[in-house]
């Protein structure tokens, strides 16, 4: 890759940065830009994660993009529906001459004197390095490292005999045919694993330290099915989409403010699909809805899966790994031939780049968010950062059409460059994540990130109705932003 200026820098070829490049390219015609991906592929996630069962955890109607309806019969994906879709969306508009495929980006410093961000850039198969410039930096590199999962530090796992393998670095064409498996861990990706490889191998068995919250739901979503039949196509799009939209904001809303009627209903539906199962013990969380994300079981199949005896949930807390499997605390011992971790991820900020300003080096956690999406003191600089309750797709656009927003709104006014001012009267508070998600996950990594504030603009809403109406049609030019002129 030869140094080159860009009047912006896309990081990463995800969903966020496969729709920053759309935007721009729609929005601000006039921009050169260039999506830069550390991989050799698009699709972020949907590309990386190889593990059997691989699905949408949302429906696709809010998943997909505003400006591409998603056609297929399923509104819950699999894995590999998900990622043609997102090539589709590549190949359509002509995205793929705008990406630069095995290079990574390392860090990123703005200089003051010129205006500009400084990107240093790794080509991941010689080492070389080249330096780009660019005016505005938006990184749309999602919020976990992909060079690693998180798995704790289990006592003896060097014991086992068997494979260990996590779900992030699952191997291609892996064959777990007629083994004993045991899958760490209750959340969605367990609940997408369990019943996938339990179709093939002779037992699986879920183990959890404690109980999630599942909430059912078909894979086809008949009404959207038939609206599809009988109105144009992009109109049905728009109307189911804004249907599932309003129903999560609706169901989260409610499960916060109806916690034990939710939850007693919740229980009671698995009650009713596992008869003959401990609900309390092993199907009783200890926290709320929505403290932690629900995990969708497309079609029951999990507990499915669980009632024909293909597999066995165990709640309990591990000892120690031994040669033939995990040894429990309350002293029972699991065999097994293959250890699946899905114990989660590991947070990273900005797919790890090192940001910096006149060579002085941010500190994310020193900074507070600003529309949950730009940072105090950080110029011309847009990370694109989902929904934790909702599609992260739906925050994905917002956040790409308000940088064309002000981009555009920029360039009429000839300002050279913009950064999020904290006003006086705004104080800072832990972020909605650090305070109402309770997520390990989440809180192992906390401290890495930006704060929130008291008010708006500087509240992490987590909520699309509001970010729709302040973040689509709000004024660019606020209180908190200071714009410089050329």
């Amino acid at each position: 890759m030869e140094s080159k200026h860009f009047d912006v820098v896309v990081v990463g070829a995800g969903i966020s940065g496969i729709g920053a490049g759309y935007y721009l390219q729609t929005k601000s015609p006039t921009k050169s830009f260039c999506i830069i991906e550390g991989r050799e592929s698009i699709g972020g996630t949907w590309d990386l994660f190889q593990y059997p069962g691989i699905r949408s955890d949302s429906d696709m109607f809010t998943l997909g993009y505003a400006f591409k309806p998603w056609t297929d019969r399923k509104s819950i994906a699999d894995g590999s529906s998900i990622l043609n879709y997102l090539k589709e969306t590549v190949k359509e508009n002509n995205l793929e001459k705008k990406i630069i495929f095995s290079h990574k980006v390392r860090s990123a410093n703005w200089d003051s004197s010129k205006s500009e961000w400084v990107l240093e850039v790794t080509n991941n198969i010689n080492e070389e390095i080249a330096y780009v410039t660019c005016n505005f930096l938006f990184t749309g590199t999602g919020y976990y490292n992909y060079d690693s999962g998180y798995t704790p530090e289990f006592q003896s796992l060097e014991k086992f005999q068997g494979q260990i393998i996590h779900p992030q670095k699952w191997p291609k064409d892996f064959n777990y045919a007629d083994k004993k498996v045991i899958v760490i861990g209750s959340g969605a990706t367990a609940a997408t694993i369990v019943p996938e490889i339990a179709k093939r191998s002779k037992h699986v068995t879920m183990l959890q330290r404690s109980p999630t919250y599942y909430f059912p739901s078909l894979d086809e979503d008949r009404f959207a099915n038939f609206l599809k039949k009988i109105l144009p196509t992009k109109f049905s799009y728009s109307f189911i989409r804004l249907r599932n939209v309003l129903f999560q904001q609706l169901l989260y809303r409610i499960c916060r403010r109806f916690p034990n009627f939710v939850k007693r209903k919740l229980i009671d539906h698995v009650k009713e699909m596992l008869p003959n199962h401990d609900i309390q013990k092993h199907f009783t969380p200890s926290y709320n809805p929505w403290e932690q994300r629900m995990c969708l079981i497309p079609n029951g199949d999990l507990f499915e899966s669980l009632r024909e005896n293909r597999a066995t949930i165990v709640t309990d807390h591990i000892d120690e790994f031994t040669q033939n499997g995990i040894k429990l605390k309350s002293g029972i011992e699991l065999n097994a031939d293959i250890i699946v971790t899905a114990t989660g991820l590991n947070l990273q900020q900005f797919g790890g780049i090192q940001l910096s300003i006149d060579d002085q080096q941010i500190n994310p956690a020193d900074t507070m968010t600003y529309k949950s999406m730009m940072f105090s003191g950080i110029p011309n600089f847009v990370n694109s950062f989902g929904y934790i309750n909702a599609s992260w797709t739906l925050k994905a656009d917002l956040t790409c059409e308000f940088a064309c927003r002000l981009i555009n709104y920029m360039d009429k006014n000839n300002y050279k460059h913009c950064v999020p001012t904290i006003p006086s009267d705004v104080k800072a508070e832990d972020d909605w994540l650090a305070t109402e998600f309770s997520s390990g996950y989440i809180h192992r990594a906390i401290h890495l990130f930006p704060k929130q504030g008291n008010r708006s603009p500087w509240i992490n809403t987590q909520n699309y109705v509001k970010d729709f109406l302040g973040i689509k049609y709000g004024r660019i030019h606020d209180d908190s932003m200071y714009f410089a002129k050329r």
